[in-house]
């Protein structure tokens, strides 16, 4: 096997430029790989093919890829999915699924194959969510969650359905033996795995963390080799490999290895899964798609489309109607479930080398895909509109209070002070935490990255999280975890003077807002807060909007908190100041002293 470096080299340069456009539209990368792999592949011009070690590296990307979504699924998260989730899974899988299987049995067509259209008409792509629901600032809706348990619920469905017709295909019978053959086999592959994931896994990871090589790297390595050996299992057992993969990274929990290294391994596993040998297996992927099939099985297609179109939107809006939220918010949930991504295309390829649907019924399922996923941020923001315009977009933090702050220094507890209640503070500082108490102020001495602090501190029902300590990247992954494990809607995070793109990126998946100032500015607003140096003072909003800049710019205050109406909010988090608005902030001042003034300045608008 020759490995052609320059093919190589055109496909990863393809992927990334399709991906890349197609992620500042507003479309997820995989649909732009598709695409460039189809136009550039044997289907259109045919500047690019594939070989024997491109499907290597696609094939490994794929476990890879399937691990880190095992990884991002908290078993947790299943058992809690709410009520109105577990309506809209159901009923995005299974009214696709059916119209999927009877479409292709109407056409002539197998009943396995039909039963792997359903499956791939069913799965609603759980990774392309958070991107388009940050896009159009829906991260903190009621809405955003139950799209969320619905893709988690249908991706993890999908990949057991998928793992039975798998086993029965290579027993190659469904009678009464087969049934019991393949029966067996699942049982013994769950049961091994189980009982590797729920005991091996966590001795593992104190072996890691006790020894001298614990950093990101040894634990990127170990989380590797699980994910490859679970693979093999999951094939002696008769299974597919992807199944293995994605239940090893299942097992990877928060307490398998210290939370900080998981995290931050992580993003290693994304940068090398989804960013670099992934995108190999959706370019290829386009290699097998046929333009044939608009000549030869257009009524096929338009039919496989409509189903998948048609069945998800209905089929979620019909099943939803008994959690009590209206007609209107299903069919728009079923409207942002509608995209398929990476778990559809894996099936479907891995049912084309399989044998058991053809080239004209994968090609069909990758135009399926291409076109439903396209019209998602289209669909949706028109439904969020319409919801809004009848006031029934119903957001999360109307029903959550309390602030959370990451960090308890001097500015910290000052903002503390003026923050809505309940507040808790989180520090590893037990003279910080010492100050806070004696403030008054609740304080908890742990480790924000640990779900069971932040669980302590009451992120459950908190409304704004704000993550303010001296180390950046803990305050990055900090409201991380608030958002994916608590769905805190107001996050607020503070950075060094630089921070790079894929912080950024970081920030808009889950919809948090980088604190006006920087790290080194608080340090330094700290230090004059322990010498002493510092007022406190109230500014009042005038009507001509002329003080605002000095509140954002001049050195000598620090502006911490506004009130309206009775609502206190950070500073930063507040799009629009109005006359009568109050802006709590710190004056440094040469004379020291704690006195509290009071003074008005004009203001019309932050930014």
């Amino acid at each position: 096997m020759h490995l052609d470096l320059v093919n190589l080299l055109a496909v990863i340069a393809a992927a990334w430029t399709a991906g890349r456009l197609c992620t500042r539209i507003g479309y997820p990368a995989i649909l732009g790989e598709l695409l460039v792999g189809i136009l550039l592949g044997p289907a259109a011009l045919g500047l690019l093919e594939g070989d024997d070690a491109l499907m290597v590296l696609a094939e490994l990307g794929v476990l890879l890829m399937m691990t880190l979504i095992g990884m991002e699924i908290d078993l947790g998260d299943l058992r809690r999915a709410s009520w109105p989730g577990l309506l809209a899974a159901v009923g995005g899988f299974v009214t696709p699924f059916v119209l999927g299987y009877l479409a292709v049995i109407a056409f002539g067509g197998d009943p396995i194959a039909g039963i792997f259209v359903g499956l791939a008409v069913g799965v609603t792509s759980l990774a392309t969510k958070s991107r388009i629901l940050s896009d159009l600032g829906l991260l903190d809706t009621r809405m955003a969650h139950v799209m969320m348990a619905g893709a988690l619920l249908s991706d993890t469905a999908t990949l057991l359905v998928f793992a039975g017709v798998i086993g029965f295909v290579e027993v190659g019978s469904v009678d009464a033996a087969g049934i019991g053959r393949v029966a067996l086999e699942a049982v013994v592959f769950f049961g091994v795995a189980g009982l590797l994931g729920w005991k091996a896994f966590p001795i593992i990871g104190r072996l890691v963390g006790r020894s001298a090589e614990r950093g990101r790297t040894a634990t990127f390595l170990v989380i590797v080799v699980l994910a490859l050996g679970f693979a093999e299992l999951a094939e002696l057992a008769g299974l597919h490999a992807i199944l293995g993969s994605f239940v090893a990274g299942l097992f990877i929990r928060k307490d398998t290895f210290h939370p900080r290294v998981v995290r931050q391994t992580e993003g290693v596993l994304h940068d090398v899964s989804i960013g670099f040998l992934a995108p190999i297996f959706f370019v290829t992927a386009g290699f097998e798609v046929s333009f044939d099939v608009f000549r030869t099985d257009l009524a096929l297609l338009l039919t496989i489309v409509g189903v998948a179109f048609a069945g998800k939107i209905l089929g979620t809006a019909l099943f939803y109607l008994p959690s009590g939220r209206g007609w209107r918010e299903g069919l728009t949930v079923g409207m942002a479930m509608n995209g398929r991504g990476a778990v559809e295309i894996v099936v479907a390829g891995i049912g084309l080398e399989a044998g058991i649907i053809t080239t004209e019924i994968f090609s069909i399922l990758v135009f399926m895909a291409i076109f439903t996923t396209a019209t998602v941020p289209l669909l949706l923001k028109w439904g969020v509109d319409w919801l809004a315009r009848r006031g029934e977009l119903e957001r999360s933090g109307q029903s959550r209070k309390g602030t959370i702050l990451v960090g308890a220094g001097p500015v910290a507890r000052a903002l503390a002070e003026r923050m809505p209640g309940p507040v808790c503070v989180i520090d590893v500082n037990r003279d910080h935490c010492d100050a806070a108490e004696a403030m008054g102020l609740r304080a908890i001495c742990g480790d924000a990255l640990d779900e069971a602090v932040l669980r302590q501190a009451g992120a459950g029902g908190a409304r704004t999280l704000i993550a303010m300590t001296a180390n950046s990247e803990v305050n990055v992954l900090a409201v991380q975890l608030g958002h994916e494990l608590f769905a805190v809607p107001e996050l607020s995070v503070l950075l060094g003077r630089s921070a790079s793109d894929a912080v950024g990126q970081i920030l808009s998946m889950v919809g948090a807002r980088p604190m006006d100032r920087t790290a080194a500015d608080i340090a330094a607003w700290d230090q004059h807060l322990r010498e002493g140096v510092t007022v406190a003072d109230d500014v009042e909003v005038g009507v001509d909007g002329a003080g605002l800049p000095a509140l954002q710019s001049s050195e000598d205050v620090l502006p911490l908190v506004v009130t309206s109406n009775d609502d206190a909010r950070l500073f930063r988090a507040v799009d629009d100041l109005h006359p009568g608005d109050r802006v709590a902030v710190l004056r440094r001042s040469a004379a020291g002293g704690g006195t509290s003034s009071s003074s008005t300045t004009s203001s019309r608008a932050a930014t």
